[in-house]
């Protein structure tokens, strides 16, 4: 029988002979985890069952990122409840405030996700690790408790989307452009409960921190989850990491792939030299125009970093654009890393520098201002452009306020400009 990538990986994962799209399986996971919003109520269920230890130690995460460091008395509470938890159960990847990282950042650059892996999370942007050629999706958090206390995942095969890129990229045209412009095609439900499968040459020569963006946007077409076959570029990016050297004539990396004649319920086909820098229009991901279709929209904040851009290449192309110019009087940049290793770097590099030097700043690693948490939350009638992932009617602050989504450097030439600019316009 024919399969595709995410369909060999959720077999592997199962005791079944053989699995089809609309199958209800349970599956063994690799790793689950959860975040200071998620996993206290998916704690609370947990202990509500009586059960003494989780399936294994080393296969939970807790990260708390979305309101931390924290930003009041609840949210201290909320972190207080994963930190008390993880020490009751020795949980190995729990990660505290100076280690911590946007959880779907920091747990692939600490090599926690291998291609093949099963892997859950109390979060829709989980699906961020099909860039490595790994099932991972969102669950809710009574599915993380069940998860933690036994190791498996109940869920529906879903039917496969391929999207197929060729074309060499335009300048300036990144991974996040290449996702708007799907999800401008197809809508914010024209993958749902779909794998969204990405290839094509234009795939094989995207960075991975592109693929990552990527998949890290399928749950906007309200896909089940994104994934990319792994290549030479996943292989490179394995044994960066310093864990576990990897040959190219791993399985994971030989094996790993749909089979030629595998079904899909929609193939798509995109010339890459046609797409351009794109921002999504509030309110919706899929609002989608080019950046040079877009006068005069100006704008009070501009957002860089999250768990879709917030990568060392992100920081440096935002630097590129940012360097030696100042930000539009009146305008709030606010650049944030995904990680301390990403801190670090950007700091190393003089990136940094380049942020505050322009009038931003420069902040610990924090979902805040994504989801309206802190660091940035916006008033009323108040707009800004961001390299998050949504922008719904009170995404970031105040449900009169408005959100705009971009790459990196679409984002910083706007911060420039004080208004949504083109890159070769700063």
């Amino acid at each position: 029988m024919a399969y595709t990538i995410t369909e060999k990986i959720l077999l592997k994962h199962t005791k079944e002979k053989e699995i089809y799209p609309g199958k209800f399986i349970n599956a063994g996971i690799d790793l689950c985890l959860g975040n200071d919003i998620t996993a206290p109520l998916a704690i609370e269920e947990f202990e509500s069952l009586g059960i003494d230890k989780v399936f294994d130690a080393k296969k939970v995460a807790l990260v708390p990122d979305h309101f931390t460091p924290a930003k009041d008395m609840k949210s201290a509470n909320q972190c207080r409840r994963l930190r008390d938890f993880a020490k009751r159960y020795d949980i190995t990847n729990y990660f505290e405030v100076g280690e911590m990282g946007i959880e779907h950042v920091l747990l692939p650059e600490r090599g926690m996700i291998l291609p093949g892996d099963l892997v859950v999370g109390a979060d829709s942007h989980t699906c961020t690790y099909g860039a490595l050629g790994a099932f991972s999706t969102g669950v809710g958090s009574t599915d993380l408790a069940a998860a933690m206390a036994k190791g498996e995942v109940w869920l529906k095969v879903p039917e496969s989307i391929k999207f197929i890129f060729f074309g060499r990229l335009n300048k300036w045209v990144s991974g996040k452009d290449l996702i708007l412009h799907v999800i401008g095609d197809i809508g914010v439900d024209g993958a749902l409960y779909k794998a969204m499968e990405f290839s094509g040459e234009t795939i094989k020569k995207l960075p991975m921190d592109d693929r990552f963006t990527m998949a890290n946007m399928a749950i906007e077409a309200g896909a089940k989850n994104g994934i990319i076959e792994p290549d030479f570029v996943t292989l490179r990016h394995m044994n960066s990491l310093g864990k576990k050297k990897f040959g190219f004539g791993d399985a994971r990396f030989t094996k790993l792939k749909s089979d030629g004649n595998a079904k899909y319920a929609k193939v798509y086909e995109y010339d890459a030299r046609k797409i351009e820098p794109l921002v999504a229009l509030p309110h919706l991901p899929s609002n989608v125009k080019p950046v040079k279709r877009l006068k005069n929209v100006t704008l009070d904040q501009v957002v860089i970093g999250s768990c879709t851009n917030g990568r060392i290449s992100d920081l440096r192309i935002a630097a590129k654009i940012l360097r030696g110019k100042k930000v539009k009087p009146g305008i709030r940049l606010i650049v944030i890393p995904g990680t301390q290793k990403i801190y670090m770097q950007a700091v190393e590099e003089g990136l940094a520098r380049i942020f505050v030097e322009a009038g931003g700043i420069f902040s610990t690693p924090t979902c805040g201002p994504c989801l309206g948490g802190h660091m940035g939350i916006l008033a009323e009638g108040e707009r800004a452009i961001s390299t998050t992932n949504r922008n719904f009617v009170g995404r970031m602050g105040h449900p009169k306020s408005e959100v705009y989504l971009a790459s990196p450097a679409v984002a910083a030439a706007s911060a420039v400009k004080g208004k949504i600019a083109h890159p070769d316009e700063a």
